[in-house]
């Protein structure tokens, strides 16, 4: 399929006033999409061809698409009639409500995920990391409804599957299914807080290892623990990491232990994290802090991601990875043009239009076309405003919005 994208809005540069940046240049352009991808991007003045197929992007910006890093498709109350979430004194007796929940529920784990799915492309998410709960009294039924679920989206969305032990990796049945659901799509395996919920944080750690080498899967992880238990648990990891040479394969989300001890320690910390090539995925829980800052200035990579989206553990959330990161603009008072452009790569996997310098960074030739159409005049107002998701495009495909037609 080829097409021109006519009229988009496109950064160029930033623009300075007595060595302040104040502002964002922009250009129209056109840009012509050949089988997925960026081709060409081409002057206004050029004319269009009498013979192609034309998409009026009618001086929309045009931005990355976004990369959803941690969502339960499993979980989610989407589709389903209004629950509000009931108070649990722990992760495990959250999980086992949760568990009693689902297992009640008229719709299906793939009629939520669908429901869900389809929120966050429309928002702009064209790829989702999504945890699946594996454990014994559903098997690798959570599995099954997901992989569906993603089948119902194919062309309009790329996928990851964590094999999760939400409910303990030690407990019964559970290693087995784990490795059983590796052989089964998943392709991360992940557990939660081997100190509080396997209540071996060294037999957890080396266990979820081995059926990640054995299995050539990626590993992320849920560590809640606080503290100086939460960084113990991450050193131990990133021990493990290192001598399986599993370097670039390893993620922790959430990670609250960096933000509850001192700024000397969450730095050593850090550089531990950068040395094992460990990533950070947070939702930033308003209650609950991690020193992005500081991880950027060390070189950990960070995502920002949804996480729990109306379900037993949170009633809230929109799918709105923009509204996300707007609660890391806010936090860290990131308020001039330069700092709310470059927050967009946390929702992007590293990629911004323009990069901090100011120079173009995105879009270039031969790239993906991944990308969404917002009504913003830059990406700092799209950020800071939240702007409306106009057009999705997965692979150059149209998947959520519209566009006119010349």
């Amino acid at each position: 399929m080829t097409y021109w994208l006519t009229n988009v809005h496109l950064e160029t540069g930033f623009h300075k006033e007595n060595g302040q940046v104040i502002g964002t240049e922009a250009e129209l352009k056109h840009v012509v999409i050949d089988e997925g991808s960026i081709s060409r991007i081409v002057d206004i003045e050029e004319p269009i061809p009498v013979d192609v197929d034309v998409k009026d992007a009618e001086g929309m910006l045009l931005l990355p698409s976004f990369i959803e890093k941690h969502v339960h498709l499993d979980k989610t109350y989407m589709g389903d009639k209004w629950r509000a979430s009931r108070p649990a004194s722990s992760v495990l007796e959250r999980s086992t409500m949760e568990k009693n929940t689902l297992a009640s529920m008229h719709t299906t784990t793939e009629e939520r995920a669908n429901a869900l799915l389809e929120i966050l492309v429309a928002a702009g998410s064209t790829h989702v990391r999504t945890h699946v709960d594996i454990y014994p009294e559903v098997g690798l039924q959570n599995l099954e409804g997901v992989k569906r679920a993603f089948a119902n989206f194919d062309g309009k969305v790329s996928s990851e599957i964590v094999a999760f032990a939400q409910h303990g990796l030690l407990s019964s049945g559970t290693e087995e299914l784990m490795r059983e659901a590796v052989k089964n799509g998943a392709s991360i395996v992940g557990s939660v807080d081997p100190a509080t919920v396997d209540q071996d944080i060294e037999k957890s750690l080396v266990t979820l290892m081995n059926i990640a080498v054995e299995g050539n899967a990626a590993i992320d992880i849920h560590l809640h623990d606080p503290g100086h238990l939460g960084n113990f648990t991450m050193k131990r990891l990133a021990y493990l990491t290192k001598q399986a040479g599993w370097q670039g394969k390893v993620a922790v989300s959430h990670a609250f232990g960096l933000g509850d001890v001192s700024e000397e320690e969450a730095r050593d910390m850090a550089h531990i994290l950068k040395d094992a090539g460990i990533s950070i995925i947070t939702s930033l829980p308003i209650d609950q802090g991690v020193p992005v800052p500081l991880l950027d200035e060390v070189g950990v990579e960070v995502a920002v991601a949804n996480d729990n989206i109306f379900d037993s553990w949170w009633p809230t959330g929109n799918g709105d990875l923009l509204e996300r990161i707007g609660r890391l603009v806010e936090t860290n008072r990131w308020t001039d043009e330069v700092a709310l452009s470059q927050a967009l790569r946390y929702i992007t996997g590293g990629i911004t239009p323009l990069n901090r310098d100011g120079n173009q960074a995105w879009p270039k030739r031969g790239v993906e076309a991944n990308m969404v159409l917002v009504d913003a005049s830059c990406s700092a107002e799209a950020v800071a405003r939240r702007a409306e998701r106009k057009a999705v495009f997965y692979q150059g495909k149209l998947v959520a919005g519209e566009l006119g037609k010349l």
